[in-house]
């Protein structure tokens, strides 16, 4: 298939590293996708994928708005959660490391090949066990929806709001397996954001270089700093016993 082509490069240096390989300016280091290695794909034509509307219908145009409209995409190692588990999880599945944070090439390959090839996916139900192995968590502002990867039962589950689905993967079941063992070389122990105040979601920008990044921003971040303040009307005039002051 097309896809076997270039899955082992795209892989490799489509993956911004983790916390092992930090520098000091942004905390992360981004390998750059190699042009020749992404012409190679014959459905890298810089044209927008078209996700198959069977997926939108059955997990909704919020869910894929998130995918395909993402500001962020960040990996993450999980596993079945064991009884008695008490460490963190995601989507009730214990998460085992972090394992990095997916730029926007690899991240358009794999929309492709989830979402809008249909040939790499069986309408058969899987005689096996989902065995959870990477969720990707897509994020749009606040809101997100996931995606699990599961291996040797290769399947995807798209998880958005309190839903799910899930999809029988084994046509293309190479692509899961390329990206298991490649995020796995990855993969870094995992710190709570919150306990570190990195992902506080208040909306607000709070260090000069995100200042700077919202005002790079083509248009209005907030559609009504766009529009003309509304005129102050006048307050109604009290009269009788509504104009008693308490």
């Amino acid at each position: 298939m097309k896809f076997a082509m270039f899955l082992v490069p795209l892989f490799s240096l489509g993956i911004v590293v983790s916390a092992q390989a930090q520098t000091a300016k942004s905390g992360v280091q981004s390998f750059q996708q190699g042009n020749d290695a992404w012409r190679r794909d014959a459905l890298a034509d810089n044209q927008p994928a078209v996700i198959s509307q069977n997926i939108i219908d059955a997990v909704g145009n919020s869910a894929i708005a998130n995918i395909s409209e993402s500001e962020a995409v960040f990996c993450y190692q999980v596993t079945a959660k064991p009884a008695g588990y008490k460490g963190y999880t995601l989507d009730n599945m214990a998460i085992t490391g972090f394992c990095g944070i997916v730029e926007n090439n690899l991240k358009d390959m794999i929309v492709r090949q989830f979402l809008a090839t249909p040939e790499n996916i069986s309408n058969e139900v899987a005689q096996c066990v989902i065995k959870p192995k990477l969720m990707l968590r897509f994020v749009r502002g606040v809101d997100y929806t996931d995606i699990l990867l599961s291996s040797p039962c290769h399947s995807f589950t798209i998880f958005y709001g309190g839903k799910l689905k899930t999809y029988n993967f084994s046509p293309a079941a190479e692509v899961i397996d390329v990206m298991v063992d490649s995020f796995r070389a990855k993969t870094v122990p995992f710190v709570s954001p919150a306990m570190l105040r990195q992902l506080l979601p208040i909306g607000v920008a709070q260090t000069q270089e995100q200042k700077d990044l919202v005002a790079k921003q083509s248009g209005p971040i907030r559609n009504w700093e766009s529009q003309s303040p509304a005129e102050a009307k006048p307050a109604p005039k009290k009269s009788g016993w509504n104009n008693l002051k308490l």
